[in-house]
């Protein structure tokens, strides 16, 4: 009889090959569609450079449900980290290394405080961070109003921009985050321990494992890939004002729920939520192409991951039942 971890492996594992056929054959069928102007340089380019926020973005997502929490507050932080990142260089003159590490630290420390708050007060992280959001849409607000900032480092700019080997230079960071994220939670204690926490916390706790700290340690480490998204959206944006990460959210919880990740904690795929990703910006590219009406391409998205929440309560049944 194989162990319940073993068959959570081989499941996962069937999903990935599942979603990796899917990108193919989608990938394939919409440059079929297009007449192969999906595959000119230009179109990749743009593509891939796309594709690399709402990555990070499910992997930010995915580093809190992966200890049962949940962070609404990502796509608003995104958005207040970038406000700030360019407020710094336009506003301060501080030269862009320190602008982005200044988004880095402030994304790592608004997720602390969302982490600390949840445990402080043991209210469920979806409230804590529903309230959090507001308040980096405020902050991200008051920050230039609706007023726009641009004209930030050329340099930024053009590292935005690069390319190795006709790859975008911002998704080969965003493919290098997943493999520093897939490590974390393979390889460290502490993230083993916060996928020990979300499968099953009362277990975790008789092992010596603290609950409360994998907590604080997930929403940290959402905030902080956050704040690598926000400094992709301005090395790639020519411009950054308020508007910034509100559409962040559905893609954020849509990737990695459709990549098999579990909402209830301890099961995380990595892979899978990179792979829904590239799905969803086919979707996407699909929609613009053929002038599909953005809201039936939401339902779609919508019913995708409704069912694939339904499918994730049938595995966990398969793979441990209730807890």
């Amino acid at each position: 009889m194989p162990t319940r971890t073993a068959a959570r492996r081989d499941i996962r594992g069937a999903n990935e090959l599942t979603l990796a056929a899917l990108a193919l054959v989608g990938f394939f069928a919409l440059a079929v569609a297009t007449d192969f102007n999906l595959l000119t340089a230009g179109t990749m380019d743009a593509f891939l450079r796309f594709l690399a926020v709402p990555v990070v973005i499910g992997l930010a997502q995915m580093a809190v449900l992966a200890v049962g929490q949940m962070n609404l507050s990502v796509g608003a932080l995104t958005g207040f980290c970038a406000m700030a990142s360019a407020a710094l260089m336009v506003d301060g003159g501080v030269p862009a290394p320190f602008a982005v590490l200044a988004a880095l630290v402030i994304g790592a420390a608004a997720g602390l405080v969302n982490g600390l708050l949840v445990v402080v007060t043991r209210i469920n992280g979806f409230i804590v961070t529903l309230a959090t959001m507001t308040i980096f849409e405020g902050l991200r607000y008051g920050i230039n109003g609706t007023g726009t900032y641009q004209g930030y480092s050329p340099a930024l700019l053009r590292i935005g921009h690069a390319s190795v080997l006709g790859i975008p230079l911002v998704f080969l960071i965003a493919l290098a985050v997943a493999g520093g994220v897939a490590l974390f939670f393979r390889r460290s204690v502490p993230g083993r321990h916060m996928l020990a926490s979300g499968g099953n916390p009362f277990a975790a706790h008789l092992s010596g494992i603290s609950n409360n700290r994998s907590i604080v340690l997930g929403h940290a480490l959402s905030g902080l890939l956050a704040g690598v998204a926000a400094v992709m959206i301005v090395a790639d944006l020519a411009s950054v004002n308020a508007s910034i990460g509100d559409d962040l959210l559905l893609p954020s919880f849509a990737a990695p729920i459709i990549g098999g990740v579990a909402l209830t904690g301890g099961v995380i795929s990595v892979w899978g939520t990179v792979l829904a990703s590239f799905l969803i910006r086919l979707v996407e590219v699909t929609q613009a192409q053929f002038n599909i009406n953005r809201r039936f391409i939401d339902l779609v998205i919508g019913a995708v991951v409704l069912g694939a929440v339904l499918l994730g309560r049938a595995r966990h049944k398969i793979t441990g039942g209730e807890r």
